[in-house]
């Protein structure tokens, strides 16, 4: 095609996400054409020996979210067979790469990124095994992960397991300086250009920095220590990415690269920032198909985050952005901690801020350890109980949610996890559907 010729730039992303929009709608503004690769409009076909892929489009973006899927592979084999067709900006080979934790932190360490040391072994007795190497404190995460998902700090007795849930999970360093409050930074690169930086720091009563579980931001974008910045550009490359989060920590012998995420929010960046790296993406995205792209505007288009609907949003999207998926009155779920999972019935209430587990059952599977001390009000009175909380990945219907749920003897009751609006959020609950039959209705704690 000529050089000034208009290109069509789709975006991947089988879910809706502000990332997207201000993608999509930066293309357009940049002059080219859009299209939304989804479940409305998608297809592949091998016809008389010829593949094609509807709709037709020059390059991809690659915005899949895989981390938080049930089955990772089956959405990687998808990307994996329109990369074949079409130039695609994140390549399967890369996310694959990035998505799996120790997957990340072996190349980065082939390649003399320094990185936080880690342990994955595929028995728990040689997990265990390998505990002491790692001190008084250690983090323990599932390999795969998502919005601060799946990630502990235990300590030196603490029980871990070769797997939380159907994810393996790894021993690995902390890395912290003494009398300094607890932050990381994050990197976004685009290309081989650094676009923004912050710092993340943690919420009260956690340990964690990422901005889905509350914690706060600010700029680092012109004060960027030289060092993490080149180990962040270093990072994206070596993990092959086109543009990617990089998050590092400093230690008291400099700076670790702790993740490379291939679909890293703009939320909590622009916040701090005020930049969208959506533009660059575009960018990206137009010239890797032979497009021209107006740089002066890039950068115009960089102060505003506009995930105003694209143009290219099929038209059926809206009720189903509206029409979250349906959960039962009563559901099986599954509880994984970090030295086992169960399935149990679990009831849904909608009347309950915060998910509750059985304490024996919290004990069985390792939840933990605990965080702090919420306080629940019981029924109509005024007086409070006091109950611990702690981290716990529930599956729900295929999804995983890792959410901070309040410990509590429910052995007198019929169901020992109450869901709490922090997993029924993400859904529709139908009360006249349940799992179990017409079970009595147990007076539940609200919180």
């Amino acid at each position: 095609m000529a050089g000034g010729d208009p290109v069509t730039v789709g975006v991947l992303s089988l879910h809706t996400s502000k990332e997207t929009k201000a993608i999509l709608n930066a293309v357009e503004d940049l002059g080219h054409d859009t299209e939304w690769l989804r479940s409305e409009n998608t297809s592949i076909s091998v016809t008389d020996g010829s593949p094609v892929l509807e709709p037709e489009v020059d390059v991809i973006a690659n915005r899949m979210l895989l981390s938080n899927t049930e089955q990772p592979a089956e959405e990687l084999g998808l990307v994996n067979a329109f990369s074949r067709l079409v130039p695609t900006l994140n390549e399967p080979s890369a996310v694959m790469t990035a998505m799996h934790k120790l997957s990340t932190a072996t190349a980065l360490a082939s390649d003399d990124v320094r990185t936080p040391d880690v342990t994955l072994a595929l028995s728990s007795d040689q997990l265990n095994a390998a505990r002491e190497r790692y001190g008084e404190e250690a983090v323990y995460k599932t390999a795969i992960g998502t919005h601060g998902g799946g990630t502990w700090k235990v300590g030196p007795d603490d029980p871990i397991n070769a797997k939380v849930g159907n994810r393996y999970a790894f021993l690995q360093e902390l890395v912290d300086r003494e009398d300094v409050r607890n932050r990381d930074l994050r990197v976004y690169v685009v290309g081989s250009e650094i676009v923004g930086a912050m710092y993340r720091y943690a919420p009260d009563n956690d340990w964690r920095t990422n901005v889905a579980l509350g914690g706060s931001v600010e700029d680092a974008t012109d004060d960027l220590p030289t060092e993490a910045g080149e180990m962040a550009r270093r990072a994206a490359d070596v993990v092959g990415l086109d543009y990617a989060g990089v998050d590092l920590v400093e230690g008291d012998e400099g700076w670790f690269v702790l993740e490379v995420n291939p679909t890293a929010g703009f939320k909590g960046l622009y916040e701090a920032t005020r930049v969208s790296p959506a533009p660059y993406i575009a960018k990206l995205a137009i010239e890797r198909a032979g497009g021209e792209v107006d740089d002066e505007r890039v950068g115009e288009l960089t102060n505003v985050l506009d995930d105003s609907r694209p143009t290219a949003q099929p038209a059926e999207t809206v009720i189903q952005d509206t029409e979250p998926a349906v959960i039962g009155y009563t559901e099986e779920v599954v509880l994984s901690g970090t030295s086992g999972s169960t399935s149990v019935l679990a009831k849904s209430d909608t009347g309950a801020t915060r998910t509750s587990i059985d304490t024996g059952l919290a004990a069985d599977i390792g939840a933990g350890p605990i965080k702090s001390i919420t306080h629940i009000r019981s029924g109509s009175s005024k007086q409070s109980k006091s109950r611990p909380v702690v981290d716990v990945v529930v599956g729900v219907g295929g999804n995983q949610h890792t959410v901070t749920a309040s410990v509590e003897d429910r052995s007198h009751m019929d169901y020992p996890v109450l869901l709490g609006r922090d997993i029924l959020g993400n859904y529709q609950v139908d009360v006249s559907r349940r799992v179990d039959g017409d079970a009595a209705d147990t007076p539940e704690e609200e919180e």
